[in-house]
């Protein structure tokens, strides 16, 4: 993959006032996350960054669901790129991302991020074989549609967007400890039809099998390790948790804390345990123009 800066010329990206490209080190290099104050979407990644890329890693087994959906694309734009998870390491990458901690947490060596949002893509019509957008669009508020169409308009091919069926949310078991989680995050995550509309064209709706031992750590992906919702860390990378108030998270975390002492889960959950694959909410979009 190509790791040259001038690359992207190749593919119509056209710097514009307000617009830096730079790798990890140089956003390191600029501080970056000690310089910045700015939110990027309803989530506060400016004081997740540094820790964000431990609990959030590509899981293999989902990248290869969207390499699939990629098809044969040679270019991919990544909308809302964070520290890089789901980059395809066999096509040539331009990952946009607007928050400066997020892009200073990219490992070293990953592909130079270009510091904008989705609504002003700093690309040609048409130049860019597709476009991923992984658990992002949620965090684009008033301009979902305005992005959409942006990603749209640069892209000739296949856009694929990873999402929550927000629907699917009530049948997971930590609604019993999160009662309000479900409405919290319809009030948040996009209807998948409204994406479909926007985007126009056909599309396809897949659902992901989520493996019990997913390393990117969203909240589902703990379906088997109830534990892993007690360490406030990994809650620190999930942003659902920065919309239930304070008083029913201590109080669906102790309940989930004195179930799983009494065996309690163990007794009506226990067999996810073992259970390989859990398929809830985490969905594919792929709209073809």
């Amino acid at each position: 993959m190509p790791s040259d800066i001038d690359d992207t010329d190749v593919i119509g990206f056209r710097p514009g006032a307000g617009v830096i490209l730079a790798n990890a080190d140089e956003s390191r290099d600029r501080g970056c996350m000690a310089n910045s104050t700015r939110r990027s979407g309803d989530f506060d990644y400016e004081h997740v960054g540094a820790i964000y890329g431990r609990h959030r890693r590509a899981d293999p087994r989902i990248a290869s669901r969207i390499q699939y959906q990629l098809a044969q694309a040679r270019s991919v734009l990544n909308v809302g790129a964070g520290t890089g998870s789901y980059e395809p390491a066999d096509r040539t990458v331009l990952a946009v991302e607007p928050s400066p901690a997020m892009r200073a947490a990219r490992p070293r060596g990953a592909v130079p991020t270009i510091a904008a949002s989705a609504q002003r893509l700093p690309f040609d019509d048409d130049s860019i074989d597709a476009a991923m957008a992984v658990l992002t669009v949620h965090q684009w508020g008033d301009g979902l549609a305005a992005g959409l169409r942006e990603v749209r308009r640069v892209t000739r091919g296949p856009i694929v967007i990873m999402t929550l069926d927000v629907d699917a949310l009530a049948d997971f078991w930590l609604t019993d400890y999160f009662p309000s989680r479900p409405a919290t995050e319809h009030a948040r995550f996009p209807d998948i039809a409204e994406l479909a509309t926007i985007l126009g064209g056909s599309h396809s709706l897949d659902p992901v099998p989520i493996p019990n031992d997913c390393t990117d750590g969203f909240v589902e992906a703990f379906y088997a390790r109830p534990e892993a919702y007690l360490d406030p860390e990994i809650r620190s990378t999930q942003s659902t948790w920065q919309f239930i108030t304070p008083t029913d998270t201590e109080t669906g975390l102790t309940a989930l804390a004195a179930d799983l002492r009494s065996g309690t889960w163990d007794a009506r959950y226990g067999h996810l345990r073992t259970q390989p694959a859990y398929t809830g909410p985490l969905t594919l979009l792929t709209a073809n123009p």
